[in-house]
């Protein structure tokens, strides 16, 4: 069969290799100006700006999450949790809309890989749709908690917090996205092999019919802003139009079947539609605006994409250093990820017999992924007399094995995680 022939494989390395290379260079910046955002911009400032329900707070909580590296999964409790601690809801909502479709990395990427035009309109789209999304909240849903907590911020010596820019850079960024990341990059590869040239074209899968098309396919599927840009690459190269490309940009990132869920519980029914709402027309009227109304020569994927090495962006020694630094960067993430679960599998069988002063299980709201299950785990496990933790996504509870546990404790630290304790669970 063709897809394992030598000539097939040959391809498909060839393929992942230049993608991997043509956006590694811009990853590792935008995952540096990540740590740079997350260690000196105040913790406080976002709840300081974003309590008011007015168009002002909207904007500002727009402008706040669009160069945050956070997909939809970060995103989340997030989000949720700037709504608890005071910022209103369309703030919330804008918030939320705003930031899973681009950040500082995403956007160097797309530059990268699709050029600087939808690199530019990216951002800006993303803005728009955050805006006018925290708007008609506060119009039809204004209603807000009215809780307030005091964030403290620790002093840090120079030192301290560049080692924090760097750990947070290199090892909790790279956490946060490498799996996804390495699943978009073999998708891409996969379709720029196993596709043909102008595909869409071909089968008339153009204009708004090819937006609908990704539209459908992409609200519930999880993919992060990043690991969108090679496969939006490949699309853009098989001829899908780029207001699809876009589409597939704004709707891939920021929705999925875990957020659509987590945002009706927690900011209620009505929000949940202004949402979804605001994305799937923001998205629809922007593709149908690049298409009708911006040359398409400006929407063309780069030329190293195409077989062209000769006019690159960089150098390409940086290119291919930058492609095996990331390549590190994962498998040490990949390997601590293996070793943490081969830990927490042993420790578990060691301890399955033991017999604890105090056993409960607990909700807590917010979690959506096996990454807030690993989060949740981690966390509470760091505290003192916690021996096993074990997080149940779907059933929203997590269930803790001690001596002498500090309710008070876990609460403090589910909620400063971002999640939501809703106390002990029945039995």
């Amino acid at each position: 069969p063709y897809f394992f022939s030598l000539d097939y494989i040959h391809q498909y390395i060839s393929a992942l290799i230049s993608l991997s290379v043509d956006m590694a260079p811009y990853l590792i910046l935008g995952f540096l100006i990540a740590g740079i955002l997350k260690v000196l911009v105040p913790a406080n400032i976002m709840t300081k700006y974003l309590g008011k329900s007015n168009t002002s707070s909207v904007i500002n909580a727009s402008l706040f999450g669009i160069p945050l590296p956070l997909c939809s999964c970060g995103v989340l409790p997030t989000g949720i949790s700037l709504y608890k601690n005071g910022a209103s809801k369309g703030s919330s909502v804008s918030f939320l809309i705003s930031t899973p479709q681009t950040g500082v990395d995403s956007i160097l990427v797309t530059w990268s890989m699709l050029g600087l035009p939808l690199a530019i309109i990216r951002p800006i789209t993303a803005f728009f749709t955050g805006v006018a999304g925290g708007i008609l909240t506060n119009k039809f849903d204004s209603t807000r908690l009215s809780i307030k907590t005091e964030v403290n911020q620790e002093k840090k010596s120079k030192g301290s917090s560049l080692r924090e820019i760097f750990r947070y850079a290199f090892i909790e960024m790279v956490d946060d996205i490498a799996k996804w990341l390495v699943i978009g990059l073999l998708i891409a590869a996969f379709i720029t092999v196993a596709v043909p040239d102008e595909f869409f074209n071909e089968f008339n899968i153009t204009g708004l019919t090819g937006m609908v098309l990704i539209l459908v396919v992409s609200i519930p599927l999880y993919i992060c802003a990043t690991a969108s840009v090679p496969i939006a690459a490949v699309l853009l190269l098989k001829g899908l139009s780029p207001g699809a490309i876009l589409v597939f940009l704004m709707a891939g990132p920021a929705t999925n079947a875990a957020t659509i869920t987590v945002i009706g519980k927690n900011l209620g029914k009505k929000t949940l539609i202004v949402y979804m709402a605001s994305l799937i027309i923001g998205s629809l009227l922007f593709g149908l605006l690049i298409d009708n109304f911006l040359p398409h020569e400006w929407f063309m994927p780069m030329a190293s994409m195409m077989g062209d090495h000769q006019h690159e962006i960089l150098p390409m020694w940086l290119s291919v250093s930058s492609a095996v630094l990331l390549s590190l960067f994962i498998f040490y993430s990949f390997l601590k990820s293996f070793h943490q679960w081969f830990k927490r599998k042993t420790n578990n069988q060691k301890l399955a017999d033991m017999k604890y002063l105090d056993d409960i299980s607990i909700g807590v709201d917010g979690m959506t992924c096996q990454k807030c299950k690993a989060k949740i785990e981690a966390g509470l496990n760091s505290l003192d007399g916690v021996a096993i933790v074990d997080a149940d996504v779907e059933a929203k509870s997590v269930s803790i094995k001690g001596e002498h546990l500090d309710l008070k404790k876990i609460e403090n630290k589910v909620t400063e995680m971002g999640y939501s304790f809703k106390g002990i669970n029945p039995n």
